[in-house]
This record gives C-alpha cells, sequence and structure tokens, in this order.
C-alpha cells in the first residue's frame, strides 16, 4: 500500500455576485460591510449544502461541538460528556444558560430534534443515525445517545465543521421535514438574522446577539469563543469581481470573502489593503455526473469521460496562478493522512485516445449531455469551459447551460431527466475539510436516492464507508480510505481536478481573523 503525504496546503472555496447598494448611516466602525462569495437565497443550511448557506448558519445557529484549526473536535454548546466502558452509550449536558433568539431556554429535546432532521440529510449524520438505538432527554439541559453498536466518529459527527453542519435549532423548526425548507430562522448563536431588511440579490443583515454567551477559550476554527465585537454585520452583494476589488479599494466594504484569481495582483500591491489566507487547508474541484439517467447511468460512459479529463488544463485556466494550485491525485486533500494515488491512474494519467474508445465501446449514441455552468461564481465559473472542451474531444456532445449560482444549486436537487429541467454534469468545489474521509465526503455517498445530488448507489462502497465508521484510530481507518476510494473511482462517483488556493481580501484595518476553514465575522473588529 502506497499512501501520499504532501504538505502542500490549499483554502477556501465559493463567490461573488451584483453592484454596491448604499451603505446604512450609522457608526462605520460598528458596522461590518463583506462582499460574500455568492448571493443568499437558500436560508436552511440543512435543506441545502450551499457554502452560503452553511456560512449563514454560523452567524446565526450554534453547535454542540466544533473543529479547531488544528483538526480537533471541542465542545461548544456542551458543558460536558462522558461515554460508557462499551463505547455504546454517550451522556451529554449543555452548557447553563443557552438561550434562542426569542429568549427561550435552548433544551435537549431541541437538540435531539435538531440532530434528527440534520441526520436525514448529512451524509455522517446517516452513518450516526443508523448506528443509534436511541436519543432520549435525561433532563432539560442532559441527553443521551445510545447506539446499536460502537460507532468511532460521535464526536466528529456531532463536531462537523462544514456542510451539512449539525446547527441547533427550536424543536418547532427542526421539526420540520427533512425535505422541506424551514421558515423560521430563530437560532441561539452570536448574531440575529434581520430578516425585515433582507433584500435577496442585494443585502442580507445580521445583527449582533446582546444575550449570547460565548465559551472562554480563545477561538479557533468553529470553536472557541465567539465573540461579536461590530453590532452590525452586512453582506454587501456585488456580481462582477472588478466591483468587488473597486469598492474594498474605496472603503466601501471592508472585506471580499473570495476575491476573483485576476483581481489579486492589483488587491496585493495596494497599501490600503491586506489579503490574507483564512483556511490553510484549501480546497478541492471535481466534476459530478448524474447517475440516475443516460448516458452517465453508465459507468463504461463515466470511465470514459475520467479518462478525458485533464487536472493541469482545468487549473492552469480557472486558477493560473502556479503559487495557487497544485495537481492531486487523491479523493482526500493531498496533505492529509488518508491521501493516497492508489486506483488514480485514470486521473493521473488522463488519455484521450484511450477516452475515445471507451466512449465507442460505451454504446454512447451522442444524445447531447446537460452541463451546468454558474455565471457569478469567479473561482469555479470556468470550470464547464474546460470540461466541455475535453469531452468534446472525446466524443460527447455537451450543452453547456448558464445560470447564477444560486440558481444552480436548485436545479440540482432536482431529480428530473436532463431534457425536462434536470442535468447530466456540474463542477465545483469542497473545502478541505469536507473531504477528508470517506463517510464526511459527501462525493462518496452512494446510498443511491439519500446521497446528494448525482446520487451514486453502490453496496460495496457503502460496506467500506460503514466499516470505516467503526473504526476507532487511524491507522485501522487509513487502508479502509484506500480501498474506499479505489471503489469510488472504479465506480466513477467523481473526477477530482486538483487543490486551489483564495485569500480574503480586506482593508487594512479590519483585525481579528479566526484562521480555520472558512470566513466567520466573530473577533473582528474595525
Amino acid at each position: 500500500m502506497k499512501r501520499v503525504v504532501r504538505v502542500w496546503l490549499p483554502a477556501l472555496l465559493l463567490l461573488v455576485a451584483c453592484t454596491v447598494p448604499e451603505t446604512h448611516a450609522q457608526d462605520d466602525k460598528r458596522v461590518l460591510r463583506i462582499a460574500p462569495h455568492t448571493s443568499l437565497t437558500i436560508l436552511d443550511p440543512i435543506w441545502t449544502k450551499s457554502y452560503i448557506t452553511r456560512n449563514h448558519g454560523y452567524l446565526i445557529y450554534d453547535t454542540l461541538f466544533g473543529m479547531d484549526a488544528k483538526g480537533q473536535i471541542q465542545p461548544q454548546m456542551v458543558a460536558s460528556w462522558t461515554v460508557g466502558k462499551d463505547r455504546k452509550v454517550w451522556t451529554f449536558t449543555l452548557r447553563e444558560g443557552l438561550e434562542f433568539h426569542d429568549g427561550k431556554p435552548v433544551t435537549s429535546e431541541d437538540v435531539i430534534a435538531s440532530l434528527t432532521r440534520w441526520g436525514k440529510r448529512d451524509g455522517v449524520g446517516q452513518k450516526l443515525l443508523a448506528a443509534t438505538e436511541a436519543m432520549e432527554a435525561i433532563d432539560a439541559r442532559t441527553f443521551r445517545i445510545k447506539l446499536r453498536e460502537p460507532f468511532g466518529m460521535v464526536l466528529q459527527a456531532l463536531g462537523k465543521p462544514s456542510s451539512n453542519v449539525p446547527f441547533i435549532m427550536p424543536k418547532r423548526v427542526a421539526d420540520t421535514p427533512a425535505d422541506k425548507q424551514i421558515d423560521d430562522y430563530i437560532g441561539s448563536g452570536p448574531f440575529v438574522f434581520a430578516k425585515s431588511e433582507w433584500r435577496p440579490g442585494e443585502r442580507i443583515v445580521y445583527l449582533r446577539n446582546t444575550k449570547y454567551r460565548p465559551r472562554s477559550e480563545q477561538p479557533s476554527g468553529t470553536t472557541g469563543g465567539k465573540v461579536a465585537k461590530v453590532d452590525r454585520v452586512e453582506w454587501v452583494i456585488i456580481k462582477d469581481p472588478q466591483t468587488q476589488a473597486n469598492a474594498l479599494a474605496k472603503g466601501e466594504i471592508d472585506i471580499v470573502e473570495a476575491p476573483a484569481f485576476e483581481s489579486y495582483a492589483a488587491l496585493k500591491a495596494n497599501p490600503d489593503l491586506q489579503t490574507l489566507v483564512i483556511n490553510p487547508q484549501g480546497a478541492a474541484y471535481w466534476l459530478r455526473f448524474n447517475q440516475r439517467y443516460p448516458p452517465f447511468d453508465n459507468v463504461k460512459v463515466r470511465r470514459a469521460a475520467m479518462a478525458a479529463l485533464n487536472q493541469p488544463a482545468f487549473l492552469k485556466v480557472q486558477v493560473g496562478l502556479p503559487e495557487f494550485y497544485r495537481t492531486c491525485f487523491s479523493v482526500y486533500p493531498c496533505a492529509s493522512l488518508n491521501a493516497t494515488e492508489k486506483g488514480m491512474e485514470f486521473i493521473a494519467k488522463p488519455d484521450m485516445t484511450r477516452a475515445q474508445q471507451l466512449l465507442k465501446e460505451s454504446g454512447y449514441d451522442g444524445t447531447p449531455i446537460v452541463m451546468l455552468q454558474p455565471t457569478d461564481l469567479a473561482v469555479i465559473t470556468k470550470l464547464p469551459l474546460v470540461a466541455s472542451q475535453l469531452l468534446r474531444q472525446a466524443g460527447f456532445t455537451v450543452d453547456v447551460q448558464s445560470m447564477d449560482f444560486q440558481s444552480m444549486a436548485t436545479r440540482l436537487q432536482r431529480r428530473d431527466p436532463p431534457t425536462q429541467g434536470g442535468w447530466n454534469v456540474f463542477l465545483a468545489a469542497w473545502a478541505a475539510v469536507d473531504i477528508a474521509d470517506p463517510v464526511t465526503a459527501q462525493l462518496m455517498n452512494a446510498t443511491c436516492e439519500k446521497a446528494t445530488p448525482g446520487w451514486p448507489c453502490d453496496t460495496e462502497l457503502e460496506k467500506l464507508r460503514d466499516t470505516y465508521a467503526r473504526a476507532g484510530t487511524a491507522q485501522e481507518r487509513a487502508p479502509i480510505a484506500e480501498q474506499a476510494q479505489m471503489r469510488a473511482m472504479e465506480i466513477g462517483t467523481h473526477v477530482p481536478l486538483g487543490e486551489y488556493l483564495i485569500p480574503v481580501a480586506a482593508r487594512k484595518d479590519v483585525k481579528g481573523f479566526v484562521i480555520g476553514y472558512f470566513l466567520v465575522p466573530w473577533n473582528i473588529e474595525k
């Protein structure tokens, strides 16, 4: 077995949206204005895996545990916990004084309802619920999880830092069916969503939660003290990357979450601005097949496409700056313990002649494949252009359909045939923390209709993911992760396209950034 562990660390994800609306007249130092990576239209962080909705969730909700910048799980809403000798009974006690924005206390019943709903949508949550015999409230602040069998990822599941995050919501909200979006946005986090000021496509506003009780530890990743040092956070939607850069330079906004690669040199050269890496672990590009419909319901067609795709081509066109990208021939981050090149030959050694031959042998009849392209996400918008060119060379007929990212995120949930509003292929990115292992990695979820859009269906891969989840140590997990990677590439769950790094850009007077996995507004001051 060959394992590859690299020391290069990549970074952040997603991007952009419109022109700069007028700012509110108030104490400028008490207002933090951010140009987020895209517009917010979906407000339910359990219903969607979209990162902009995840970020929205972190402002208004809290979590039982979190992950610090070193990758360690730390308590957040939980004060203490115990584990039975057989590791099948886990008992948790919440911190005192936790309350929702409406003044009602956070209780064990809220936690159980929230975990149940989250567990129906999230890949790790699905595995945890499958291993759970019962969740029960002992009293208002204490609850218990009884497992049918030991599950080695209990704390990792409850402290999962990225999509889908097990945010704690009021029971009345969490009782919403998992396949229906919530319409009540009361949380217990450090900020309150100002719904009356929400202008889709223009501005999203959050107000400091004056009753929030942060932990005493220093903030790190998604853990520690979430101290709101501004009274108001405004997400100002700016679709054009150059308009983003101009607004930052003029002081109309304070932060650009994910500037376009083309803007980097000018931003770095401006003495009034700073660029910094919030997420030193980075992100990875990938291509996803819809396996519900032809032609990608045929594994031979998927493998033909895999043979045609070339990581350097994607990275050079999309990123362009060599210091910000790196090839990675693993489904896991190449700086992680699970990284291995085993089973990645199709990806590491693309061959157009082989792709053409495989496609011919597959029986593909030339039916156009629908490829979705987000037009307002500068860090990924060029990927479909490269993919369409390579797939056409291999013999595919490609129909690239362009739309804004939020429209694409909604369309991806549709299970209709591609000719009736569905899709065949899309390209995007996951943060490294979201693909660290075969259970966390949503793209390796092969539970058919319960999987993420693309809906792969494979019992062998699921057995490996189950085995990984039960394993107790990193040494036990590494060979299982390798087998899972080999199986995922054998059946073509997705195609890894390399890793990338993109910095946050901000005014020089903005300080207190929390290093971790994405931009968070707590601890930041002007």
